[in-house]
């Protein structure tokens, strides 16, 4: 048994206050928990969904930019809408279905509370074919009464061809004129500094209207689609996997705390400081202003592995000394001695492994490492200080009172079942050292390069569960049965009957005064020639959509504006380079206005060009050519969007911030190792050999990632970082015990320093392994896929970092005592 070293400050400062005023300590912690209790919930919001992920990426503003310029066109204030999917399987053209549609836009137009500038619906676009003149609801009303099916399947057709019916499914019978489904659009204007409160209250009183018309029902024949409502549902299915997830993962904890402490004093305290931990770490968002998103869920798993990790150690370690009679003070001194030095060391590198998703350009990853870093922090304090004092409390309460004593002997104890089991790595290094190393690291090497193959994955749908695991929710009785969701309708209807998914088109967006030149139409055109590899279209010309397309299709249709054309032509292409103004104020003044303000808005202040992708296409080639073709502007400043272009710029963030902080992790972690070592034992190579198992951890994650397919993502991302410190807390108390043990003394044998070592810290280990990766581990069970998939991921990093320690620590240990003692040239005991 070690001597206290009062040469620390810190160890000496901790074991002063432990031991002489515990009560003092206790409740200094419950007040400073009652402060950080007050900051929970303060000035701080919730955040789902992919959008957490997209702030401050120029994609993504410019995609917001282009949305409101083309929802408000031109207004002040801000732009929103809805979009209403309606479902007749009978016909959704037919005259009933049309009026019905009309119908639901007039009284969305009628309140006034709702603030809507404009309804659309193939209704009123084809209305206006039978009587162009038909500009209100009323008009377009008696244009669909008085016309005869003969006429109403014309105007249909004729729509259609003209390629004005949109919003249509795609088993749209132009001939027959029916379909399936058919989309209302919404639009309205907020009020300037309007949030997503007021646009969540518009789009919720929409749903209200909705219900009153005949025929009309929510979530069944009527699917209301708008950002607001998606939010609140993805929201909603945070809180639908806390409801759940939560109570099933405290049980479980719970269970195994109990086998652990084996004591309900002892488990209580624990418990205890486990709840400090995530009120602390709760008020600390609350005060920082920072959101709670779904990064944010990932936290606390993090901190109840760590804090199980340490209570287990302290109470393990405190009960060794116990059982060798040490007394009460004597006993948590030496815990304290032997222990804080480890939690530090785990704690800062922890920290650097957290702390190093700083340098993510994602500012949702920002806030998952400056959260989480705080957090690691205050379990450090807690554990370190605040659980050996109400420990030592207690015990002198108990000791004075009589209180009945229940378990108090250590796990992995000699002569134990864990006692038997825990000494199979030091069983291998005595077989064969040098092998079991090697094997290790010629495995881990390939485990990291089969991991290089993973996928990174980013968008909205990722956020989703599918049928499936909403179906076994939906088993569970209340309260745990989730609430409705209309996603997955509109997932469906999306793919099924429009032939998209929630990813958009790839749009050039081009914006500023220069819009209004003209060299605007000679621009568009020279984007559109000759296309890359990923743009659908001939050899010479991409399959686009623009304002330059409209205004060819308005030329063939009407021989004065085909005039107007060819007189601001001077080259002949058909592209007019003067004047393009006056073409611009003509254009939308006519028939085919409505569709040029698709593409370019009503002040001439900005226009787009979409552009269709052939089938094969993904997202990396077609982001790449569309940065290709934005590089061919010259007089006009084009910026690549829509939403494949955002998903991938969050894909290429996600990848280097997932490098980048792996790399700055492992750095940091590996040079505080070496000088932390240095200081305490003299010794810089005991931090390096720390991080043998560690890179191993690393490794072996990464291809489990591919086996397993699961995606690199926002939520994920900090995994690799993140799981240096998860090793470290693992080797850190092994490699720091066996140091206690072996002392660098020749004469002692290695083999029974690392039994000792082993059998002590390893039944700790176990402890907090098990009890970590089951109660961590339920997070599989989250309806929301991404948490599902980081419980998984939490879960092996926590068991491959346990086998690391226990199995291939103690040969990496032996490997170097023989070289060292080579090296030397001198004769040892110790192997």
């Amino acid at each position: 048994m070690a001597e206290p070293d009062e040469k620390d400050p810190v160890t000496r400062t901790v074991n002063r206050l432990v031991t002489e005023r515990p009560w003092t300590v206790v409740a200094v912690f419950l007040l400073l928990t009652a402060g950080f209790a007050v900051g929970i919930g303060t000035d701080a919001e919730q955040q789902a969904g992919a959008d957490q992920f997209t702030e401050d990426i120029e994609e993504f503003e410019a995609f917001e930019e282009m949305e409101e310029a083309f929802a408000t066109r031109g207004r002040e204030g801000g732009g929103a809408g809805a979009t209403v999917f309606v479902r007749d399987d009978r016909n959704v053209l037919s005259e009933q279905s049309l009026l019905r549609m009309l119908e639901a836009q007039q009284r969305l137009e009628d309140r006034d509370r709702l603030r809507i500038t404009g309804t659309s619906s193939p209704a009123s676009t084809i209305a206006r074919e039978l009587d162009p003149g038909a500009t209100t609801v009323e008009a377009q009303q008696r244009a669909i009464e008085r016309a005869s099916p003969r006429q109403l399947r014309e105007a249909i057709q004729q729509a259609e061809e003209q390629g004005a019916l949109g919003g249509v499914s795609t088993d749209l019978n132009p001939s027959a004129g029916s379909a399936s489904t058919a989309q209302l659009q919404v639009s309205y204007d907020l009020p300037a500094g309007a949030g997503q409160s007021d646009r969540a209250a518009l789009q919720y009183r929409t749903i209200d209207v909705l219900e009153t018309v005949d025929g009309y029902t929510v979530n069944d024949n009527v699917v209301v689609f708008a950002d607001a409502l998606l939010e609140d549902e993805i929201l909603q299915l945070l809180n639908d996997t806390a409801i759940v997830v939560f109570p099933a993962a405290i049980l479980l904890i719970v269970f195994f705390l109990v086998l652990a402490y084996r004591d309900p004093v002892d488990l209580g305290v624990g418990v205890a400081a486990l709840v400090m931990t995530l009120v602390w770490t709760f008020g600390f968002m609350g005060y920082a202003g920072i959101p709670f998103g779904d990064t944010m869920v990932t936290i606390f798993p993090l901190l109840l592995a760590v804090g199980i990790d340490f209570g287990i150690h302290i109470i393990n370690r405190y009960r060794e000394e116990r059982q060798d009679g040490a007394g009460i003070d004597a006993a948590m001194t030496l815990t304290t001695r032997q222990l804080t030095a480890a939690f530090l060391i785990v704690t800062i590198t922890t920290v650097f492994s957290f702390a190093a998703n700083l340098t993510s350009p994602l500012g949702s990853l920002q806030d998952f490492g400056l959260v989480a870093a705080a957090g690691i922090t205050f379990t450090f304090l807690i554990f370190g200080v605040f659980l050996p004092a109400a420990k030592v409390g207690f015990d002198r309460l108990r000791e004075g009172r009589g209180f009945p004593q229940f378990g108090t002997k250590p796990l992995g104890r000699e002569g134990s079942l864990l006692g038997v089991i825990l000494p199979a790595g030091v069983s291998l290094a005595r077989v064969g050292a040098a092998g079991v190393l090697i094997v290790a690291l010629v495995g881990g090497g390939a485990a990291g390069a089969y991991g290089t193959g993973v996928d990174t994955e980013f968008s909205q749908e990722v956020f989703f569960p599918n049928e499936e695991r909403i179906e076994q929710y939906e088993r569970l009785p209340e309260p745990f049965k989730p609430g409705t969701y209309s996603f997955l309708e509109v997932i469906s209807t999306l793919e099924n009957d429009f032939d998209q998914g929630f990813i958009g088109s790839v749009t050039l967006y081009i914006e500023g005064p220069e819009v209004r030149s003209d060299a605007t139409f000679r621009e568009i055109d020279r984007a559109t020639r000759d296309p890359p590899p990923a743009f659908a279209g001939d050899r010479r010309e991409a399959d686009a959509s623009s304002v330059l397309s409209v205004t060819h299709q308005h030329a063939a249709e009407n021989p004065e504006f085909g005039a107007l054309v060819r007189q601001t032509d001077t080259t002949g292409n058909g592209v007019p380079d003067r004047d393009a103004d006056r073409v611009f104020e003509s254009l939308l003044d006519s028939p085919r206005g409505d569709q040029a303000r698709s593409y370019l808005t009503d002040d001439r202040s900005a226009t787009r060009i979409q552009f269709q992708l052939t089938a094969d296409a993904d997202a990396t080639d077609a982001t790449r050519d569309a940065r290709l073709v934005a590089d061919r502007f010259q007089t006009l400043e084009a910026t690549p969007t829509g939403q494949i272009v955002v998903n991938q710029a969050v894909i290429d963030r996600i990848t280097e911030s997932a490098i980048v902080s792996l790399f700055v992790a492992f750095g940091l972690t590996a040079v505080f190792l070496a000088i932390s070592y240095r200081l305490l034992e003299g010794r810089a190579i005991y931090g390096i050999i720390n991080l043998v198992p560690v890179v191993v951890t690393v490794a072996l994650l990464a291809g489990s990632m591919r086996l397993f397919d699961i995606s690199l993502t926002p939520i994920n991302a900090p995994i690799l970082a993140v799981s240096i410190g998860l090793g470290v807390d693992y080797t850190v108390h092994f490699m720091h015990r066996f140091v206690d043990e072996f002392d660098g003394d020749p004469t002692v044998d290695v083999y029974e320093a690392l039994l000792v070592t082993v059998r002590g810290t390893g039944g700790a280990l176990t402890g907090s392994m098990l009890t970590t990766v089951t109660g961590i581990g339920v997070l599989y069970v989250a309806l929301i896929p991404l948490i599902a998939e980081f419980g998984i991921l939490i879960a092996l990093g926590v068991l491959y970092a346990y086998l690391a320690a226990i199995l291939l620590l103690p040969a990496t240990i032996v490997v170097w005592v023989r070289a060292e003692a080579k090296l030397r040239g001198v004769e040892t005991a110790a192997v």
